[in-house]
This record gives structure tokens, sequence and C-alpha cells, in this order.
């Protein structure tokens, strides 16, 4: 009897050759299960450890079966970099959404603007292989709006970056000659701490330091764009 076409998965053998009980997909949730399969790899060991056949093997079906979803590896790689950055986009949005509302609106604007850099460097500290993959790994610009790189709110980490610094200029904080290309300004110094702290020469920090010294980096950042003149 052929198999019906909403089924998908083969198995795979396991390491006495004898081929594990059948795992059933019905069309896209092996897709998907690869994905998270691709995702928890990512998690465990950054982006280097997100390997097609070991998806397929925790998955428990065979190569085949995983090259009708991803042509390679990269093509696996390349969407756990969205999920990545999407899951930041999720940290930096609570993050923003902790600021009060009851804030005078130059003072919201700037302290959610802060909130971007605290929340990036909160995912990078909590989930590092994941902050490695969504970071790491991307050669250009090309995922910053895409929708695949979204949180649950429908923004990009780049565009949370982007949506505080415009409101900044709505709100009367930072002058509109300064925000040109002040996300490349911002982006870096967060990014720059947060990979000193993961793989340089500051990742012997003890727990809690970076956590600690984001607020002072972001009012920093803050500062250095001329948007406070530091009573606060």
């Amino acid at each position: 009897m052929s198999t019906p076409a909403a089924f998908d998965a083969e198995p795979a053998p396991d390491a006495s050759g004898a081929p594990p009980a059948r795992a059933t997909y019905h069309h896209g949730d092996l897709r998907r299960a690869l994905l998270e399969a691709g995702t928890d790899l990512a998690r465990e060991g950054g982006p280097d450890k997100v390997v097609l056949r070991e998806a397929t093997r925790r998955v428990g079906v065979s190569a085949n079966a995983a090259y009708r979803h991803f042509a390679d590896r990269d093509a696996l790689l390349g969407e756990v970099v969205s999920r990545a950055q999407a899951r930041a986009a999720d940290v930096i949005s609570a993050t923003m959404d902790a600021v009060p509302h009851d804030l005078e609106a130059g003072q919201r604007a700037r302290a959610r603007f802060r909130a971007v850099g605290v929340g990036y460097l909160r995912f990078a500290m909590d989930e590092p292989g994941l902050f490695r993959a969504a970071f790491a790994v991307p050669v250009d610009l090309s995922r910053a709006a895409s929708p695949d790189a979204a949180g649950a709110g429908g923004r990009t980490p780049f565009q949370l970056l982007a949506d505080s610094l415009d409101a900044m200029v709505d709100a009367g904080v930072m002058s509109e000659d300064e925000r040109p290309g002040a996300e490349l300004l911002a982006w870096s110094a967060v990014h720059g701490m947060a990979m000193l702290a993961l793989e340089g020469p500051l990742r012997d920090l003890p727990p809690g330091a970076v956590d600690e010294l984001a607020p002072r980096l972001v009012r920093m950042v803050d500062l250095g764009l001329g948007l406070s003149d530091g009573a606060d």
C-alpha cells in the first residue's frame, strides 16, 4: 500500500541498524519539527552546531526526508537565524513594554530606546547560542525587516531599534540631524559589549555583571547621541 501524501517522514535507523518506530507527520509538520530541532541545536552550541543530519536524527527521520524541506544545512541554518532574531525581538519588546506609561513623553521615548539595548544584552546573556545564531551568522541586513525575523509584535530587532529612535525624534529629545545612522552606532555599542562578554576578554566576568553594566552602557549611548544632558 502506498503511503498517504499527507505523511512524509521516513524512519532513520538507530545505532544498531534497526529502524525505529515510524514517526508520521502531516504535511508541514516535519519541516517544523526539523526547524525546532535546529533551533535547539543553536541554543545548545551556537550556529556551528546546527547540522542537518543531527536535526534529522533528533526528529527520527532519514536525511532524504529532510531534503524535501531543506536543500542543505545552510537552508536550515538560515531559518534558524530568523527564528533566533524573532526570539530576540520578543525579549527586546518585553523590556520596552516594562517602561512605565506615566513618564513624560520625552523621558518615556528615551527610556524605551535604552530598553532596546538592555533587552539585547539580556538576550545575549540568557541565550548565548541563539544570540550567536541571530547576530553572528548574517552577512548583511537582508533580514532587518523580514517578517520571518519578527517577534510576536510584528517587528524585528532592527525595526524595534529604529522605531525607538524615530519616537525620540517625534518627542523632541533627538534632533533630526542626529537621526541618520543612529541605529548602527547604538547597535555597535551593545553588540560589542555582548561579544566581549561571550567570546572576548570579558567572558570571565562574574554572573550578572553584564546585567548590572547594561543600564550604564545604554546611558552612555544615550549621551553619545546627544539625547540628554546627563540630568537623569
